[in-house]
């Protein structure tokens, strides 16, 4: 396979589905917007992991969905990790990209960067937010950190909260490939199975701490088709996964052949921010004059940056907040 066959799977995910076990899935690779989210910021170690693996679980769930706007997962824990933050924006159109963006914060002095980031998440939660717009309520569904992994809460959450067996096989890390600087690579593969229309428990939850699990809402036949295609994933390599070499087709005919695999449409993704000036100086209308005088600097303006993608906002504090100045043009700059 040329360089040029591999570049063109990066930054993709493949939905397919397998026929034969009545199950749908999505097979993602998240290697240059991984490689541009985490260049925004230096991040230790521990924390661009768990940057990395919601940002492949973000890209795999957000392309389940019909959006017209955007998913968000966070994961938010009293431990030295606090925050974890992903945005997916659906394609604007047939044909464009769809875009993703993430964000940490953490607490330094308490952070082991000798051990596993999930580990120093502690008490907490993970959430996801479906928000489709303007006019839309947005939906909130949220879960217990619980097991060993980012992963094992996102499956969690749709045994919990949707009723849906889901489960992820993710790799991610630094590669260096011949003549190239080293970069990160993430890689994934979804399984879902196929919605019932009534799906329920049928044992009760032998999850971790009393959570839900796959194995408690399939039985009979069901229950033989999700296991079957869960030892066929259990199979994959992580240089499947992430290596520049394995075609996703190939990977899903590799794994599930006698599944009798469909791919669809592939979707490309691509980073992308949300944040303007506009939404600046609406996130500061709520201030008055007085509040607006606290926040200006010494030379004279408020300033306001994006965690997401480091924009540096440089506003006049006249045209800001509830008592702005009413005028025709805008003094403000972003760098």
């Amino acid at each position: 396979m040329t360089l040029g066959a591999q570049i063109a799977w990066d930054d993709t995910i493949l939905p397919f589905q397998l026929d034969k076990a009545d199950v749908r899935g999505r097979v993602a690779r998240v290697d240059g917007v991984l490689d541009t989210v985490l260049s925004q910021h230096n991040y230790p170690a521990p924390i661009e992991d768990l940057v990395a693996e919601a940002a492949l679980l973000t890209a795999m769930i957000g392309q389940t969905l019909k959006l017209r706007w955007r998913l968000s997962l966070q994961v938010r824990g009293k431990g030295a990790a606090r925050l974890i933050a992903t945005d997916y924006y659906a394609p604007a159109h047939e044909g464009a990209p769809a875009r993703i963006r993430a964000w940490a914060s953490y607490d330094a002095e308490r952070l082991e960067l000798d051990q596993d980031g999930f580990g120093q998440i502690g008490e907490g939660y993970l959430a996801i937010i479906i928000d489709q717009g303007e006019g839309m309520q947005p939906y909130q569904g949220i879960t217990p950190i619980a097991g060993k992994s980012l992963s094992d809460c996102a499956e969690a959450y749709f045994a919990q909260s949707e009723q849906l067996p889901t489960r992820f096989s993710t790799a991610f890390g630094r590669s260096i490939l011949t003549g190239q600087d080293e970069r990160w690579r993430a890689g994934g593969v979804m399984l879902q199975h196929m919605p019932k229309a009534s799906p329920h428990a049928q044992g009760g939850a032998t999850g971790d701490d009393g959570l839900l699990h796959a194995r408690d809402l399939v039985e009979g036949e069901d229950a033989e088709n999700w296991n079957r295609a869960n030892v066929l994933l259990d199979t994959v390599e992580e240089l499947e996964l992430i290596g520049p070499s394995v075609h996703p087709t190939d990977l899903l005919i590799r794994l599930f052949n006698e599944e009798d695999p469909r791919v669809f449409d592939p979707q490309r993704i691509e980073f992308g921010c949300s944040c303007s000036e506009d939404k600046v100086r609406q996130s500061l209308s709520i201030y008055s004059a007085k509040d607006i005088a606290h926040m200006t600097t010494d030379e004279g303006t408020v300033t306001a940056d994006c965690q997401f993608c480091g924009a540096h906002y440089v506003l006049d504090p006249k045209t800001v907040g509830f008592e702005a100045e009413k005028s025709g043009t805008d003094d403000g700059d972003a760098q």
